[in-house]
């Protein structure tokens, strides 16, 4: 899983699992789901990032080995 911020164009990137984009959908003006072929979830973008969540702030727990 890999999340990014891009503060250039306050986007939030979360990738869930690294698999080729069948389909993108608009949930709703500021964010996409990508899905892969068998319409898993690979990722998810929100955009006005900042206004819409703590960007500032990142915390990962429970992390499987």
């Amino acid at each position: 899983m890999k999340v990014r911020y891009f503060q250039d164009t306050d986007t939030l990137y979360i990738e869930f699992r690294e698999r080729d984009i069948f389909e993108t959908r608009d949930l709703d003006d500021a964010t996409l789901l990508d899905l892969d072929a068998d319409g898993y979830v690979c990722a998810m973008t929100l955009e006005h990032a900042s206004q819409r969540t703590d960007v500032s702030r990142l915390m990962v727990e429970g992390i499987a080995a």
